[in-house]
This record gives structure tokens, C-alpha cells and sequence, in this order.
């Protein structure tokens, strides 16, 4: 685990943020690399044409389904992005205790339950929970979506998906801990005139390990392996530096082409040798070809940082 703080300064004060530092644990990436996005949102894409058609024939009126993004969030960072008052369906994942979910906006849901019944232009709703009957209608519809998930998805999802328990409050649906890491597809959900905004959510460990995300047991010894191993190939500027030399604004002011600044450096002495401002060793002037190098004469022990 790695702390990183923020270097952008707030909008308003001018001063970094007092809340701390982030906490970024290298064994859950909390992204998803681009090549596994990639296949990710071609499956959600196809869930979601599939899952349309399938609404057009429950519901008995056209119906088209959308993805617009595929993110990868914490489940707490999901919650807190739903309204408090919204429709849920938990989906339970065998050998795997975090739940998916399936969440549309309560009125969206019940304007496509009246369609099913028959209503061909459905008065609008109140937000309110569904009544025993609805909750069977809305079961039914969110069944058949799995149907269309499994195909969609194929071998992405190695563990059977089902329909579980229904939740109105999105924070008190306890689908999964906090931190666990959620693939989250948002949709737009077109049935009839009717546009609503609706979004499926599974857990990360339920899908990464098929892509090759499966993290491994690193222990500290090799983490601190790797880690050298990726510094040694960080690029760093270098320079050779003169002693310094003290002189006064005035003589900055007035300082004219032609002029000379004498530099208290002694001719023998080496230039020091500095790594990104840091001094690691000294060299003497020399020349490779036709270009001027420094040939090291010393360098400094590299110390360990302290704790």
C-alpha cells in the first residue's frame, strides 16, 4: 500500500486538501486497463441490445437500451452516484459474496410494469415502493435480463447470476462492502416515449480473474524488488554544477552582455554531479567525441530514506 496526496491546490483557498492523503493499494487497481475495458464494454453493449429487445416483447411497447460507460468503483462510490429513493435488485453470484445489482428509478420501472399490463400511454407515477404484484412483473423482467447477461457475457462470467431481494434506500442496500470494487455500466432505457437512466453493477472479483486480473500474493521482499526495479528505469535529469556565487541584486540589475561573473571555483576542483537537484557524486570535465562530458571521480553512498 502506497500513499499518494494530491497536488492540485483547492479552487477556492489556494491550499491543498486537509482531508490527507489517498490510499492506493497496487493489489486492486482501481481501473480497468484499456484492452480489458475494451472487452468489457463490447459485452455490456451487447447486453444491453439484447436486453432491449427482450424489453419490446414484455412490455409490449419499443423499447431500446443504451450503454454509455463502463467504470470501474469502489461499491461505496457507487452508491453514493444513485438517488437515496430508487429500485434495486440484488444479484446474488454463486462463490462469490459480494452481490451484483440491477437499478432503474422507481417510476421508470413502474410505467414499464403498466405497459405490460396493457396501458398503451401510462399516467406518470409517484416515487413509491412496489406492491407484492409489481415486485413478481419487475422479478420477471429483471430474470430475463440475466437470460440476455449470460449470453452476452459468456465465458466473462464463470459463476450463475440470479435474481435476489429487492431495495428501495441505495444506502442501506447492503449488496457489498465498502471497498469493494464494482465494474459499473450505466444505460439509457428507452420504452416508448418514456427515456430513464439505469445502471448494472458486478462485482470486480466476479469478472477480472477471466480477463487476467487475478491478483497474486507479492510479499514484502519482492514488492520491494519490483519497486527498484521500476525506479531504475524512471528517466532523471542530470547536471554538473559549479560552486555557487554570492552576489548582490544590484550586480544582477546591472548586468550588461559582455560582462563577467567570476565563479569560486577552483580549476582543479570537480564539478559536483546532481541527480533532480540532489548532489550523488563529483566529476571532472572531460570530452566524449565532439561533445563535452563529465568523467565521474566520486559518488556519494546512496542512503536508505528514513521511515
Amino acid at each position: 500500500m502506497i500513499e499518494t496526496a494530491s497536488a492540485a491546490p483547492s479552487s477556492t483557498s489556494g491550499v491543498l486538501d486537509a482531508s490527507g492523503p489517498d490510499v492506493y493499494d497496487f493489489a486492486r487497481p482501481s481501473t480497468l486497463a484499456r484492452e480489458h475495458a475494451r472487452v468489457l464494454e463490447l459485452a455490456f453493449e451487447t447486453f444491453a441490445r439484447q436486453w432491449g429487445t427482450q424489453l419490446t416483447a414484455k412490455v409490449r411497447a419499443v423499447s431500446q437500451v443504451t450503454c454509455e460507460s463502463v467504470q470501474m468503483k469502489t461499491y461505496d462510490e457507487y452508491a453514493a452516484s444513485l438517488p437515496a429513493l430508487t429500485g434495486m435488485v440484488l444479484l446474488p453470484i454463486v462463490d462469490v459474496l459480494p452481490k451484483g445489482v440491477l437499478q432503474v428509478p422507481l417510476d421508470a420501472a413502474l410505467t414499464w410494469v403498466s405497459h405490460a399490463l396493457g396501458a398503451s400511454k401510462p399516467l406518470p407515477t409517484p416515487e413509491r415502493t412496489f406492491t407484492p404484484i409489481e415486485q413478481a412483473l419487475v422479478r420477471k423482467i429483471v430474470e430475463d435480463a440475466l437470460d440476455d447477461l449470460r449470453y452476452s457475457f459468456g465465458g466473462l462470467l464463470a459463476h450463475d447470476v440470479t435474481a435476489g431481494g429487492f431495495q428501495f434506500n441505495s444506502q442501506f442496500a447492503q449488496a457489498a462492502q465498502k471497498g469493494d470494487l464494482m465494474i459499473v455500466a450505466s444505460f439509457e432505457i428507452r420504452v416508448g416515449d418514456r427515456v430513464a437512466p439505469g445502471t448494472l453493477a458486478l462485482p470486480a472479483e466476479a469478472v477480472l480473474p477471466q480477463l487476467g486480473e487475478q491478483a497474486t500474493h507479492v510479499s514484502s521482499a519482492e514488492a520491494r524488488h519490483l519497486l527498484d526495479e521500476q525506479l531504475a528505469n524512471v528517466p532523471v535529469g542530470v547536471s554538473l554544477r559549479f560552486a555557487p556565487a554570492t552576489v548582490l541584486p544590484a550586480q544582477v540589475l546591472g548586468l550588461a552582455v559582455g560582462d563577467l561573473l567570476p565563479l569560486p571555483h577552483p580549476q582543479h576542483r570537480p564539478l559536483t554531479i546532481a541527480v533532480d537537484g540532489e548532489p550523488v557524486g563529483t566529476a571532472a570535465v572531460g570530452a566524449n567525441g565532439s561533445r563535452l562530458a563529465g568523467i565521474v571521480v566520486t559518488t556519494t553512498a546512496a542512503t536508505e530514506p528514513s521511515a
